[in-house]
């Protein structure tokens, strides 16, 4: 496949990492030369620099043979343009823009990205979709992650493993006979730098990531088998009244009116804007890193304070602040992945990564054919992917255990039906069941094998 990226920024390079490795011919534009140059010395990509949205430049990219255009440049409109000539004039079958201002994804406006307008098949909102991971967290306290799957029958669930943690130094392979009724499969642990796609003799240690996939309405005995009964949250506080934490308060007054929620925003101007747009949130305008506003705000009687700032740093302090101040519970957005190792021994509760996030969606919509979602978990861990079996597929009609896996795969759920079937060594996968499997960032291109034709964009 042959695709050209307009943008080497975070989300760019990322995408152009992803689909490199996977033998794609990608070519990336920016118009910032140390970018372009930075991504062709450490990937299998060709650079370009120019302007994106210009007709010659994309010329130049090879747009006219292009299998897709992704435009993840820092501006909307260059962006949409961009999209624009790829159709207009280069008649490329799939273009995907991220669209960051609010304005353009009014639902009134929606329809100015149709074909007869302005040509985009995929928006991507980051502040939309970093508020709608938010959200999902605060449905399962004490969640680092929560991604549903096939219409939300299952979820693929993280957790931090503590000391009090009921199942540390305990087999996998004896969950099944702890937790007889419990559709809960283990896919993958985080320890410290490895990533490990666990076996049935393996354990969980305090420290660990773990990431399981279970039924979605037993979501809350899987918590409670991992020691987390935290209490569902009531009250919380966002820090930051930008798009993310306006469109958060927007999605919980209209998902959980039961969630009492205030704003702390620095900008007066921005803070009456935010103000002005909400119906029952709170907003006040002052400082996250002064405890006086952060007591005035109730941030020592809040479940969650959620740090949406634009400023990464203030996120993390903010947060590190709110937690001696008595918050339950951290939620922080933190762009640069070189932080991440440092959230948990601070004391940070979940992060959230928008770079991830938007990779996360973009790649669902790369990746066609019998794919249906994936969903890239942690930096370089690997991908959980959800895809129909055929009935010509090689995983059919035979069990589990005899089947060829790539290397560093592990099935989380199979879904007949309706029904969810926890997979075992015995499980024989039938044509047209709906699978969920993750897979090792090496693994992922080999996943392919395991179905009867070729996925399209894998």
């Amino acid at each position: 496949m042959k695709v050209v990226i307009c943008g080497a920024g975070e989300v760019g390079s990322n995408i152009a990492r992803y689909l490199a490795s996977e033998g794609n011919d990608i070519t990336v534009v920016d118009q910032s030369a140390e970018l372009v140059r930075r991504l062709s010395e450490s990937l299998d990509v060709t650079g370009l620099v120019g302007h994106a949205s210009q007709p010659d430049v994309l010329e130049r990219a090879g747009i006219e043979d292009a299998d897709m255009i992704i435009a993840v440049t820092f501006t909307d409109e260059v962006n949409m343009i961009a999209c624009q000539v790829a159709h207009s004039l280069f008649d490329v079958p799939t273009k995907i823009a991220r669209i960051r201002s609010q304005s353009y994804l009014q639902p009134e406006w929606m329809k100015m990205f149709s074909r007869d307008h302005l040509p985009i098949d995929v928006v991507i909102s980051p502040e939309v979709e970093v508020a709608r991971a938010v959200t999902r967290r605060l449905e399962v306290p004490g969640a680092m992650e929560v991604i549903p799957l096939s219409e939300d029958k299952v979820r693929l669930i993280g957790v931090r493993i503590t000391e009090d943690t009921p199942l540390i130094n305990t087999p996998l392979r004896q969950l099944t006979s702890l937790f007889p009724e419990m559709q809960i499969i283990i896919v993958g642990i985080k320890r410290g730098d490895r990533s490990i796609v666990p076996h049935a003799e393996d354990e969980m240690f305090p420290g660990d990531d773990v990431y399981f996939v279970v039924a979605s309405d037993q979501c809350e005995r899987a918590m409670a088998a991992f020691g987390h009964e935290e209490p569902e949250t009531r009250r919380c506080v966002i820090f930051g009244g930008g798009n993310i934490g306006l469109f958060l308060a927007e999605e919980l007054e209209r998902k959980h009116k039961e969630i009492n929620v205030k704003i702390i925003e620095l900008n007066r101007s921005r803070a009456e804007h935010v103000s002005a747009a909400l119906n029952n949130t709170v907003v006040i305008n002052g400082n996250i890193l002064d405890p006086e506003i952060l007591y005035e705000a109730g941030v020592d009687k809040s479940e969650a304070v959620i740090a949406v700032t634009d400023d990464d740093e203030n996120n993390i302090l903010a947060s590190l602040l709110a937690k001696k101040c008595g918050a339950k519970r951290a939620i922080t957005l933190v762009n640069k992945a070189t932080y991440n190792p440092l959230m948990g021994p601070l004391g940070v509760d979940v992060v959230v990564n928008p770079r991830s996030i938007t990779v996360s969606q973009i790649l669902s919509y790369v990746r066609r054919g019998r794919v249906h979602s994936v969903y890239s978990v942690q930096e370089d861990f690997g991908e959980l992917i959800e895809a129909d079996a055929l009935a010509t597929s090689s995983l059919v009609g035979q069990p589990l255990k005899d089947v060829n896996l790539p290397t560093d795969t592990r099935f989380g759920a199979i879904l007949r039906d309706g029904q969810i079937i926890v997979p075992r060594s015995t499980t024989v996968v039938e044509g047209g069941d709906r699978i969920v499997l993750f897979a090792a960032t090496e693994a992922v291109r080999e996943v392919e094998k395991l179905f009867s034709v070729r996925l399209e964009y894998f």
